[in-house]
């Protein structure tokens, strides 16, 4: 008999999303079926169960996941046979199957951050730019001001009227694939770690603005 091939997971605190995707492999690859129930009986972490049949149906709309053959009575639990397996992130998808844009522009920044290193925020911008993902000068400014304040980049040669601030990301503060996230609170939290890394003071604090 050949033997299983051992499931690899992310290798982070697990967001509701990545722990219903990581249960349901392991229920794909232990041969038992896939169920709303299932999912959320077995995720170890805290969720509605309305978000894990949401989650589910994404990724059945999607492609991930085929509904096993009817007919279905009425209350009837649904089936589901894990069609299109990716590897260890859990696909991100809204409810209707297509993929939310939010958050990409910033994945694309940090993951395209580490691979030249050193950059000032025009540079940043170019490089991770695709056709379906247009990044802004301004935002990739922001961004990188944010992983400074936080020492994920280290300022190499500070910007003057005419010159461009020059970034270089600091390898040992590389935390994991997952681009951390500027919050509305003005912080900026790190899904690698799970960790608040930042939080900026305003003025009336007594802080920067």
């Amino acid at each position: 008999m050949a033997k299983r091939k051992p499931q690899l997971n992310a290798q982070e605190p697990k967001g509701a999303r990545q722990a219903m995707w990581e249960t349901l492999r392991a229920l794909h690859n232990d041969g038992r079926q896939i169920t709303v129930d299932g999912v959320w009986a077995g995720m170890g972490v805290t969720a509605p169960k309305s978000r894990v049949r949401d989650y589910l149906t994404g990724l059945e709309k999607a492609g991930y996941l085929l509904r096993d053959p009817g007919p279905y009575k009425t209350a009837q639990t649904i089936t589901l046979t894990l069609t299109r397996d990716v590897g260890v992130e859990a696909p991100r998808v809204r409810k209707d199957g297509t993929v939310p844009t939010g958050g990409l522009g910033r994945e694309q920044i940090w993951r395209t951050l580490k691979i030249i290193g050193v950059c000032t925020a025009r540079e940043l911008a170019d490089a991770a730019s695709t056709p379906q993902m247009d990044i802004a000068e301004a935002t990739a400014n922001e961004y990188l001001r944010f992983l400074a304040a936080a020492e994920y980049v280290a300022i190499t040669r500070p910007g003057s009227p005419g010159v461009l601030t020059r970034y270089r990301l600091v390898l040992s503060r590389w935390t994991g694939p997952r681009a951390p996230m500027i919050q509305r609170t003005k912080q900026l939290y790190d899904p690698n770690t799970g960790e608040v890394v930042y939080s900026r003071v305003t003025k009336t604090e007594g802080g920067e603005p």
